[in-house]
């Protein structure tokens, strides 16, 4: 960590940019959580909360979550004590209001933002990528078709779980999330870029050439140094 501090780590990119899984190996490589806008409002919905219900509209429509349902969310995450070391937010923020309030939370404990690595994706590429992704229903797990199939066509390795294509994964829907990206998120590339915390990746390149890029990246910010 940053001289003791916690280290807290944007991910930043398109749909099916490959967020989730760099996200994922990044975790494992430095034992912090990763913390997905998604897996949040899975969690709300699997309880039955309000918020998780009211997100889930806006997600198979394939729009952004109102910005008061999400920070609501992902700061009572970020108070877990698993975060306490820092984390790797993947799917927040998603618009410079959930930016600005994420960025105020954190420095109202001292804390601040290390890193936002942005991993940059074609968008026919993207459009490609989702209309194969298929995910288990049970334990999350996720494949594609193309590039990572299953063993057994429609069922998940690790626990026989049936694999769907989530609505919002549909070409035509992948579309509409491009179109909403680059109106409300992309703007956060500027945010960042400003505040010497953006490291841009290509994000076509191997899964493991990614990823070591990303981890240079990040132990740059972690030993204290500006990324740019």
């Amino acid at each position: 960590m940053n001289g003791g501090q916690p280290l807290y780590i944007v991910m930043l990119g398109a749909p099916g940019a490959g967020k989730g899984t760099q996200a994922r190996l990044l975790s494992e490589a430095l034992n912090l959580p990763q913390v997905s806008s998604g897996d949040i409002f899975r969690e709300n919905l699997k309880n039955q909360t309000p918020l998780g219900l009211l997100a889930k509209q806006y997600m198979d429509a394939g729009g952004l979550v109102p910005d008061d349902i999400t920070i609501d969310m992902v700061m009572e995450r970020l108070g877990r004590p698993d975060c306490a070391d820092g984390a790797i937010l993947d799917g927040f923020p998603r618009t410079l209001a959930q930016a600005d309030a994420l960025d105020q939370a954190l420095a109202r404990q001292g804390r601040c933002i290390g890193v936002a690595p942005l991993l940059e994706v074609a968008d026919e590429a993207v459009i490609e990528r989702l209309a194969g992704r298929r995910i288990c229903r049970e334990c999350q797990a996720m494949y594609n078709i193309d590039s990572s199939p299953p063993r057994v066509e429609g069922r998940c390795d690790k626990c026989g779980g049936e694999l769907y294509r989530r609505a919002d994964d549909d070409p035509e829907t992948v579309r509409n999330r491009l179109f909403v990206y680059y109106k409300q998120t992309a703007p956060l590339i500027g945010y960042y870029y400003a505040h010497r915390l953006l490291v841009p990746l290509s994000g076509e390149r191997p899964i493991e050439a990614v990823q070591a890029d990303l981890q240079a990246a990040v132990a740059t910010a972690a030993a204290g140094g500006r990324v740019r």
